[in-house]
C-alpha cells in the first residue's frame, strides 16, 4: 500500500479524469470562444475570419456601454452598499449569544435557493398593485412605485434583489473569520474599557481585513457575470435599461444567431474581469496583510 501511495502514476490516475474534464468544458470552450470571436459565424454555415469587425462593432454600439455601465453600477453597489451590510450583520450575529445557529442558517437559505425562484418571489413583491413594497407606501400616504418599469428604479430594484440573494453567503464567510480571533482579544479590550464600537471597529474589522477582502474580490467577479436575477425579472427591460454584457451578448449575439459576435462579448466579459480583479489585486489586496493572532 505504501509504495502504491508513493507511486506519482497513482496520483496522476486520480487526477486524469478531472483534468479531462476541466480541459473539455472549460479550456476547450475559452480557446473556441477567443477563435470565434474573430470571425463571422451564425452558428450554421462556415466562420469566416473577418479580424476586429466584431470588437469595433462592441466599442461603437452605444447599448453595449450603457450595459458595461450598469455591470460597474453591480460592482459598486456590492462594494459600497452590500459589503458595510456584510460586515455590520456579521457582526451583529457574532454577539448573539442564543440561538446563533438560527440566525446563520436564516441569512444564509437565499444563497442555495434557485435564482429563478428569487426573481419570481421578488417580482410578487415589487408587483404594482398587490405588492408588499407598494402596500406599504399607499398605507404610508405615498404614490405606488413601477419598480421594474420605471426606468428610474428597475436597476435599482435588481440590485436590492441581487443583495438580498447573495449577502448571507458572504455573512457566514465573514461571521467564520470573526469567529475564529481568539477570545482573549476581546476580553482584554473589554479589560482596557473599550466600547462595542470601538472593538468592533480597532480590533475585529482590522482582524478579518484579508477576508472581507476576498469578498470584495468575489462581489467583483459576480457583478461581472451577473445576468439570470435580471432575465427572469426584466429581461433587460425596460428600453434595456437593466442590461448588462452578459445580457447583451444573450441579445445581440445568440438571440440572433450572430454567435462570432456573442464570443467576442464573452471575450470581452473575460478580459474586463481579468483587469479589474488584477487591478484590484495589485492596488488593494495585496495591502492587507496577512493576520496572526
Amino acid at each position: 500500500m505504501n509504495k502504491t501511495l508513493r507511486n506519482p502514476w497513482t496520483y496522476i490516475l486520480f487526477l486524469l479524469p478531472l483534468l479531462l474534464l476541466y480541459l473539455l468544458f472549460f479550456i476547450y470552450p475559452m480557446i473556441s470562444a477567443f477563435t470565434t470571436g474573430f470571425m463571422k459565424w451564425n452558428g450554421l454555415t462556415e466562420a469566416k475570419f473577418n479580424g476586429l469587425t466584431n470588437f469595433k462593432h462592441a466599442f461603437g454600439d452605444v447599448l453595449f456601454w450603457d450595459s458595461v455601465l450598469n455591470n460597474g453600477k453591480f460592482i459598486l453597489f456590492s462594494v459600497f452598499v452590500q459589503v458595510p451590510v456584510i460586515i455590520f450583520f456579521s457582526l451583529l450575529i457574532s454577539n448573539v449569544k442564543k440561538l446563533k445557529g438560527l440566525y446563520k442558517t436564516a441569512v444564509f437559505v437565499p444563497s442555495v435557493m434557485s435564482t429563478a425562484v428569487i426573481g419570481i418571489l421578488w417580482s410578487f413583491i415589487y408587483e404594482p398593485d398587490i405588492g408588499l413594497f407598494n402596500q406599504i407606501l399607499t398605507k404610508l400616504g405615498f404614490q405606488p412605485v413601477m419598480w421594474l418599469s420605471d426606468t428610474s428604479w428597475a436597476m435599482f430594484s435588481i440590485l436590492i434583489t441581487n443583495a438580498w440573494q447573495w449577502t448571507g453567503f458572504y455573512v457566514v464567510m465573514v461571521l467564520a473569520a470573526i469567529l475564529s480571533i481568539p477570545r482573549e482579544i476581546d476580553e482584554a479590550a473589554i479589560v482596557d474599557g473599550a466600547s462595542a464600537w470601538t472593538r468592533a471597529t480597532r480590533i475585529t474589522v482590522p482582524l478579518i481585513m484579508p477576508i472581507i477582502s476576498v469578498v470584495i474580490m468575489l462581489s467583483i467577479s459576480g457583478a461581472m457575470k451577473a445576468a439570470d436575477i435580471i432575465i427572469v425579472m426584466t429581461d433587460g427591460g425596460p428600453g434595456g435599461v437593466t442590461d448588462v454584457m452578459a445580457t447583451y451578448l444573450i441579445k445581440y449575439g445568440i438571440t440572433n444567431a450572430k454567435y462570432g459576435y456573442g464570443n467576442s462579448i464573452g471575450v470581452l466579459i473575460f478580459m474586463f474581469s481579468l483587469i479589474l480583479t488584477a487591478l484590484y489585486q495589485f492596488l488593494i489586496a495585496r495591502r492587507v496583510e496577512r493576520v496572526e493572532y
